[in-house]
């Protein structure tokens, strides 16, 4: 199934977001910042769709050297899975990142620790989550496929926009994934564009979707955009 994220709607005020999509497609991804920041169930029970929360990432970071910042973070995700757990949805969290090439190793043993904490909280409210690969950006975590033994067997989400930024976008599609964010781009700007307005080859994205039985959302700036990849990804 192919989805849309709240993130074409992010001005709007979430009920609007999620009664515009409603009326596209039945898998909806809330980006849950900003106006779209879920502190409650409530705005999901009068629908149908299914839906997958992308966790809080400004100002997070669970890989953070600073303890106290680590744990806040880590906390700030928990309170998502308790939200996720009531809506029944999914989750997808950013990895973090580390601030200087010489703390890799130790951001990677903090990491260790948020997601012992991560999984715990998981089993404690019943959700299932996902980690998404970053874009080109210096010491971010899980970058390309040599970096997924990070995240260990936990659920993997393939942003492709991301992975044609590292210019690793087939080498990903061999992994095994549960979920995709469809969005183009040139290889070098993170535009999050329509399909079709960059470089990225889409059939062999839905083959290897389907490929994996995963799910997908089109992961787009704006609304037009939006609604016209799904448009175009359905086609496929």
């Amino acid at each position: 199934m192919i989805g849309i994220s709240t993130y074409c709607l992010i001005e709007e005020p979430l009920p609007v977001a999620l009664d515009r999509l409603s009326c596209l497609t039945g898998l909806i991804e809330v980006m849950d910042e900003g106006p779209h920041f879920v502190d409650s169930a409530e705005p999901f029970e009068s629908y149908s769709a299914d839906f997958i929360l992308h966790a809080p990432y400004h100002g997070m970071n669970i890989a953070c050297l600073f303890e106290s910042v680590r744990r806040a973070s880590v906390e700030v995700m928990t309170a998502c899975f308790a939200q996720a757990a009531e809506i029944g949805a999914a989750v997808v969290l950013h990895p973090g990142y580390f601030a200087w090439e010489q703390e890799r190793e130790q951001a990677a043993a903090q990491f260790a620790q948020s997601l012992d904490e991560l999984r715990a909280a998981a089993r404690e409210y019943s959700v299932t989550f996902s980690f998404e690969n970053m874009g080109n950006m210096d010491f971010f975590n899980l970058r390309t496929p040599a970096d997924l033994p990070l995240i260990g067997d936990c659920g993997f989400t393939l942003d492709v926009g991301h992975a044609n930024l590292n210019g690793c976008l087939p080498g990903f599609l061999d992994e095994h994934f549960a979920h995709l964010h469809l969005h183009d781009n040139d290889g070098r700007r993170d535009t999050h564009g329509p399909v079709g307005e960059g470089t990225i080859t889409f059939p062999a994205v839905i083959a290897a979707m389907r490929r994996e039985h995963a799910t997908a959302v089109v992961e787009v700036k704006s609304y037009p955009g939006a609604v016209a990849s799904l448009r175009v990804l359905e086609a496929m």
